[in-house]
């Protein structure tokens, strides 16, 4: 639970750039949400966008690490279910915090940024590990492993533009409905 000034700083930071853009969004208009003056952001944090370069890295920590969890599991059909759920799940439980990294990766530094993909990348490769065991245990067809993990990442990061909390639906079952898709296709029966 975010309790110090600073984490406050970053969670209300999160919610205003998922909801107006980080571009959009003014140091003023941070302090004012705060009830802050801007003086006072400025102690806790240099610039703007260290705020977000900050919400970056939380992000991408925690959903490395949730997408971790599911390298252990044997089964790579279990362990891909795994990591779909967990990426989902960290997102809903995230959510402004994720919408706020994957939309504002590209108004990072230099620096900053490629830190960012460091971790980006970290976790696809976690991905493309388990469908490679996949493939080579014979569970998954063979398959380009770069281009499906792509596939995938994309389908569970483009819910920042349509998932709803409130909706009918919670991320994990959503990532369930994908899972099933990406097994077994749109093709009915046998081809």
């Amino acid at each position: 639970m975010l309790t110090t000034t600073r984490d406050r700083i970053l969670e209300e930071a999160a919610k205003l750039f998922t909801e107006k853009g980080y571009e959009a969004t003014s140091v003023q208009d941070l302090a004012q949400a705060l009830g802050l003056s801007k003086a006072a952001l400025y102690h806790h944090f240099g610039s703007k966008e260290e705020i977000l370069y900050e919400i970056s890295l939380l992000a991408l920590r925690g959903l490395v690490a949730a997408g971790e969890e599911a390298l252990g599991i044997a089964d790579p059909k279990a362990a891909l279910l795994r990591f779909m759920e967990a990426h989902a799940r960290y997102f809903e439980e995230n959510r402004p915090f994720f919408v706020a990294m994957l939309q504002g990766l590209q108004s990072l530094s230099p620096a900053h940024r490629e830190a960012t993909v460091r971790l980006r990348d970290r976790h696809e490769e976690n991905l493309r590990a388990i469908l490679r065991r996949g493939v080579e245990a014979g569970a998954f067809r063979e398959v380009d492993v770069a281009l499906a993990g792509r596939a995938i990442l994309s389908m569970l990061n483009w819910m920042i533009r349509w998932f709803r909390p409130e909706g009918p639906m919670r991320a994990e079952e959503v990532a369930r409905g994908y899972y099933d898709l990406i097994l077994r296709g749109l093709e009915r029966g046998g081809a």
